[in-house]
């Protein structure tokens, strides 16, 4: 799926996962913008769709378009400064989970290749050694599909780079299945999506600092 054949998913109700007067969690389906793109046509998004219900949320970080999960909107201005330092500071603990092409041999590691915009592809990102900004994922092997020849995994971002886990994973050689930007045509086609999804957060509330733990089980 490109974002210049956008299709948006149906909208019937926010799946809302946490929601009180400084916060909205909701899992975003795969499929929706985080926030409007360019054109009257890519205006549908989680954003406007948060703020139809809830006219004071103000987006704090943005998933991919094809990346399902969990997205945090800040409640009034207040909020949106401190959890968006929140984030700046990596501050937040995000877990995703993705299944994967191949069989991953190490049961958990971590991945630091510096990357950069690939600026003659954009968006397209890539790894580059001289001037390719540091980005850092661990990942936890989860299981694997013999039969599929696939596996599951947990990857954590400690870093925030554009497209990071799908470049560090195909670097590996291990691309996310569904990923139409950085997979095989093969791998592409194994999946009827990208099958990467937010699926923990941990982070402090930003008026009482309570720690807010949020979980949401992918579909796939």
């Amino acid at each position: 799926m490109s974002i210049s054949t956008y299709s948006p998913p149906a909208h019937h109700a926010l799946d809302l996962v946490y929601l009180d007067d400084a916060v909205v969690v909701v899992n975003k389906p795969s499929g929706l913008l985080s926030v409007p793109g360019r054109g009257a046509d890519k205006h549908d998004c989680m954003a406007s769709r948060v703020q139809a219900e809830f006219a004071d949320a103000l987006i704090v970080h943005r998933l991919d378009m094809e990346t399902s999960g969990l997205l945090i909107f800040a409640r009034g201005q207040a909020a949106h400064r401190t959890l968006s330092y929140a984030f700046q500071s990596r501050k937040v603990d995000k877990r995703y989970i993705a299944i994967v092409d191949g069989h991953v041999p190490t049961l958990d590691g971590e991945i630091t290749l510096p990357l950069i915009c690939d600026w003659p592809n954009r968006p397209l990102q890539k790894v580059d050694h001289e001037i390719g900004k540091p980005s850092v994922t661990r990942y936890r092997v989860l299981s694997h599909d013999p039969g599929a020849n696939t596996t599951r995994i947990a990857l954590e971002p400690l870093t925030g780079r554009s497209h990071q886990l799908r470049v560090h994973m195909r670097s590996l050689g291990h691309a996310i299945l569904g990923d139409a930007l950085y997979a095989s045509d093969q791998v592409r086609e194994m999946a009827p999506r990208l099958l990467l999804h937010a699926s923990v957060l941990k982070l402090s509330h930003p008026f009482n600092g309570q720690v807010l733990s949020l979980e949401s089980v992918p579909e796939f």
